[in-house]
Formats: structure tokens, sequence, C-alpha cells
């Protein structure tokens, strides 16, 4: 993907979620090296990747790039947790947890947020200062 700069991890996400966008804002105060990139799941550079990349089509879930691969669900979080400063890559402790375990939890979480966080009307548009971490094609 030529418009991710290289070694940086693009993070797929629903875009009207409150939930997701809260997730995202989380990431990008406290990601000083500007790791991570986001997309929203329902932009093109998304639908190029989910073209390479199918069984991921219907996952509702956060999805992460990172070097040709995909993670998703627990997996994806965890992924993202690993590449934050400060204490947040001790999260990988949750890796010994096995996946469907982890992501069961995840799916229970994705299933109800929009009824315990809420949903936007139109996808979230990035503040001028980091809209260049946003990736749209």
């Amino acid at each position: 993907m030529s418009s991710i700069p290289e070694g940086k991890t693009l993070v797929l996400f629903d875009g009207y979620c409150n939930l997701c966008n809260g997730a995202v804002q989380f990431i990008l105060k406290r990601d000083k090296k500007e790791e991570f990139y986001f997309a929203s799941l329902s932009w093109p550079i998304a639908d190029e990747i989910l073209t390479e990349y199918p069984q991921y089509k219907n996952v509702d879930s956060i999805l992460v790039y990172r070097e040709g691969k995909v993670y998703d669900q627990s997996s994806g979080a965890l992924k993202i947790a690993a590449g934050m400063g400060s204490l947040w890559p001790l999260m990988g402790v949750f890796w010994i947890i096995p996946k469907f375990i982890r992501d069961a939890v995840y799916r229970f979480i994705a299933k109800n947020r929009y009824r315990w966080f809420g949903k936007k009307d139109a996808c979230m548009i990035p503040d001028k200062p980091v809209s260049h971490r946003f990736v749209k094609k």
C-alpha cells in the first residue's frame, strides 16, 4: 500500500462507531512517534486491502494492517497496544489467553457497541493537525 508510510501500521475502523472513533482519538493522543495511521472501513484504501484479503471482508472488527499482514478482533487490539508507548505494551500478557476466548469477549463488545456508545450519522472527519495520519486511498 503505497499511501501508508514504510514500516507504519494502518488501523481500519468503523468510522460511524463512537467507541471506534474514541479509540482512534485515544491512540492519536498517545502515539507521539506516529506509528499508526488510520482509515475508515468505508474508504477506498479499506476496499483495496479487503480485496487483497477477502477473508476479512465481512468481519465486524477493527483491522490492523502491518507489513502485508492483517490482524483482526483481539489480535488487532493487542497489536495496537504493542505499538504504543508507555505501559501499553504490557497488554501483551493477554496473548497467553487463547484467541477464541479473547475474540469472544471482543465480539460481545463489538456486537453491543452501537447500543452502548452510539453511532454517528456521518463518518468522522479528522482535525487538521492529525489529518495527515488518515489515509483515504
